[in-house]
C-alpha cells in the first residue's frame, strides 16, 4: 500500500509539472501573438502616417514634420463618422481579450485580409457588427412576430434570429473573398505580362510595382490594391519578404505564391526575368484554356440535361402530335 501511495502521488506530481509546464508555454505563446498584434498595428499606423505624409508632400501644402504634426493633432471627426471611430476603437479594445478572440476567430481575419481589409479598425468594426447583428434582429423579428407567434415558436425565431443576425457579417465577408479569389486567378495573367513588360523595359521590381498600383488599376483592382498595401507596408520599415508574405498566403493560390517568391528572389539577388517570367505566363494561360476547357464540358453535360427536360416534350408533340390525333380521330369514326 505505501508503494501504491508512493507512485500514485509521482503521478499526481509529474501531472502538476506537465501542467505547469503546459502553462507556461501558453502563456509565452499568447504573450507572443499579443506582441505581434501590437507590432502589427503600430506598423499599420505608422503605413497610414505615411501615405498621408506623401499626399501632402505631392500637394505641396505642407513638409513631412509638420504633415506629421497636423496628423497627432487632428480633430476628432464627429458626426456618424465619428461614431463609427468610436465604435472602431470599442472593438480595437475588445480584440485582445478572450472574448474578441472567440468572436473574431482565425477564420474571421482571414476573411479580412482576403477582402482587403488588412488593419485593426476594420476588424474591430467587424466584431462590433456582429455583436450589434445579433442584438438589433432579434429585437426586429421579435416585434414584428410578437402578434403572430406565441409561446415556443417565438423562442425559436428570437434564437433563428440570434443566430442569422451573428453570423450575416460573416456571410457578407465570405462572397465578397470569394468574388475577390476569383479576380486574382482572372488577373494573375495579366500581372504576370505587366511585370515581364516592365522589367524590359529597365524598371526596378520597386518602379515596376508602383507603376502597377498607379496606372493599371482599372485592369488590375484586386491585385492592384494589395500590392499598394504592400507598397506601404515596405515603406513603413518591413522588409520586401515581410510585405509580400501576406499575399501570398491570403488567397490560397500557389500561381500567386510562386509570383511572390520569384518577386522576392529578384529583390534580394536581382538578374533578368523576362524570360522565368514569359515561361511563367505561358504557363498561366496553358492552365486557363485546360480550365476553360472543363468548363465547357461540364457545360455541354449540363445542357444536355435542360434539353432533355425542354426541348424533348415539344419534338414529341411535333413529331408525334399529328399521329396520335390521326389515330383518336380514326378511333371516333369506328365507335360511331
Amino acid at each position: 500500500m505505501q508503494t501504491q501511495q508512493l507512485l500514485a502521488l509521482a503521478l499526481g506530481l509529474a501531472a502538476l509539472g506537465l501542467l505547469l509546464i503546459a502553462g507556461l508555454v501558453l502563456a509565452r505563446v499568447a504573450a507572443a501573438r499579443r506582441s505581434e498584434r501590437t507590432l502589427r498595428h503600430a506598423l499599420d499606423e505608422r503605413a497610414v502616417q505615411s501615405a498621408a505624409l506623401a499626399a501632402a508632400a505631392a500637394r505641396g501644402t505642407e513638409g513631412a514634420q509638420a504633415g506629421a504634426k497636423a496628423a497627432a493633432r487632428s480633430v476628432p471627426p464627429t458626426g456618424f463618422k465619428g461614431l463609427l471611430e468610436r465604435f472602431a476603437h470599442t472593438g480595437i479594445r475588445w480584440l485582445d481579450t478572450p472574448f474578441g478572440r472567440q468572436v473574431v476567430a482565425e477564420e474571421d481575419r482571414r476573411l479580412l485580409e482576403q477582402c482587403g481589409f488588412v488593419d485593426t479598425r476594420t476588424r474591430g468594426l467587424f466584431l462590433l457588427a456582429r455583436l450589434v447583428g445579433a442584438l438589433v434582429l432579434p429585437v426586429l423579428a421579435g416585434t414584428l412576430a410578437s402578434t403572430h407567434l406565441d409561446g415556443s415558436r417565438y423562442g425559436a425565431l428570437v434564437i433563428v434570429a440570434v443566430m442569422a443576425g451573428f453570423m450575416l457579417p460573416k456571410l457578407v465577408l465570405r462572397r465578397r473573398a470569394g468574388k475577390r479569389r476569383h479576380a486574382v486567378v482572372d488577373e494573375l495573367p495579366l500581372l504576370v505580362d505587366l511585370l515581364r513588360l516592365l522589367q524590359g523595359v529597365g524598371l526596378s521590381l520597386d518602379q515596376s510595382l508602383q507603376v502597377v498600383v498607379n496606372d493599371f488599376r482599372g485592369m488590375l483592382p484586386v491585385l492592384a490594391g494589395e500590392l499598394e498595401i504592400a507598397q506601404r507596408q515596405f515603406a513603413a520599415g518591413r522588409t520586401r519578404e515581410q510585405s509580400l508574405n501576406r499575399l501570398a498566403s491570403s488567397y490560397d493560390n500557389e500561381d500567386l505564391r510562386a509570383v511572390v517568391r520569384l518577386l522576392v528572389q529578384v529583390d534580394l539577388h536581382g538578374g533578368a526575368v523576362q524570360e522565368p517570367l514569359k515561361q511563367f505566363g505561358d504557363r498561366l494561360r496553358e492552365a486557363r484554356r485546360a480550365m476553360l476547357r472543363e468548363r465547357i464540358g461540364r457545360l455541354a453535360v449540363k445542357m444536355t440535361g435542360v434539353m432533355i427536360v425542354t426541348l424533348l416534350p415539344a419534338l414529341m408533340i411535333v413529331t408525334a402530335g399529328p399521329g396520335v390525333l390521326a389515330v383518336q380521330h380514326s378511333l371516333g369514326k369506328v365507335k360511331h
